[in-house]
């Protein structure tokens, strides 16, 4: 599969209640949507464009040297704008895999997205994501952090048969924290933005049970670590201590 065949999309909107303004955030310099699309052009598995509604984003991300395109402003999810986005990116049909990078993960190691797309080198996976191990015990406890629960494949590929809010499984042994980074199959992209929400979508609020109940093939790769996702202020700040440190041991 060539990086023609494969389409990393950002999407971005400023409505964030808890930290406003959020993709553009400063962080060392740049904004952070800026630094999420530098990340994402790091894998070097495709193309990256970001998609928003909001001027102020497509003029820092044209700014920065990247490419962005105009979605709807009415888009109640990320898969859904980055399915218009898709169409607006690739109306020839050329790009086979697609990539959603949530724009609030500026630490995020390009090598995650990588493991993510390699999930769909089996022709059985419609959708690939990611997990790690919890080491933190208020982890496996707090509901927000969601558990990926799967058949192990091998010691680092999980076939998910749910994911929840809950304590699962039960028992002695690892629990995995899940991580909101997708692959999909362009096919799949198209099903699951199709169907209307799910009843354990709407219960547990989780997007990704929608493709499960319609009978898709989600697996999930086992990584090291957890991206920081910045929701709150605090969040940022820490977000800019760790480029910050990044920044310094690069030197």
């Amino acid at each position: 599969m060539s990086s023609q065949d494969t389409l990393i999309l950002i999407p971005a909107r400023m409505a964030s209640t808890r930290l406003p303004g959020k993709p553009l955030a400063d962080l060392g310099g740049r904004p952070m949507i800026v630094e999420v699309a530098r990340r994402s052009a790091a894998a070097n598995i495709g193309r990256v464009v970001v998609a928003t509604d909001d001027e102020g984003v497509r003029k820092a991300v044209e700014n920065a040297g990247f490419a962005v395109v105009m979605t709807r402003a009415d888009h109640t999810t990320g898969s859904d704008r980055i399915f218009e986005a898709l169409g607006h990116v690739d109306p020839e049909r050329r790009v086979s895999r697609i990539v959603n990078v949530q724009g609030d993960l500026p630490t995020i190691d390009p090598a995650l997205i990588r493991s993510a797309v390699d999930l769909l080198d089996d022709p059985a996976v419609d959708i690939g994501t990611l997990a790690a191990q919890i080491t933190v015990e208020a982890e496996r406890t707090n509901p927000n952090v969601v558990k990926a629960v799967g058949s192990p494949l091998s010691p680092s590929r999980l076939r998910a048969l749910y994911f929840t809010r809950a304590t699962a499984p039960y028992g002695e042994g690892p629990l995995f924290h899940h991580i909101g980074l997708y692959a999909y199959r362009r096919a799949a992209l198209e099903r699951f933005v199709a169907l209307p929400p799910s009843p354990l979508e709407s219960r547990e609020k989780l997007e990704q049970l929608r493709a499960l109940e319609a009978g898709m093939r989600i697996d999930v790769a086992i990584v090291d670590t957890v991206p920081l996702g910045v929701d709150t202020p605090e969040d940022l700040e820490r977000a800019r201590e760790l480029l910050a440190r990044e920044a310094k041991t690069a030197k």
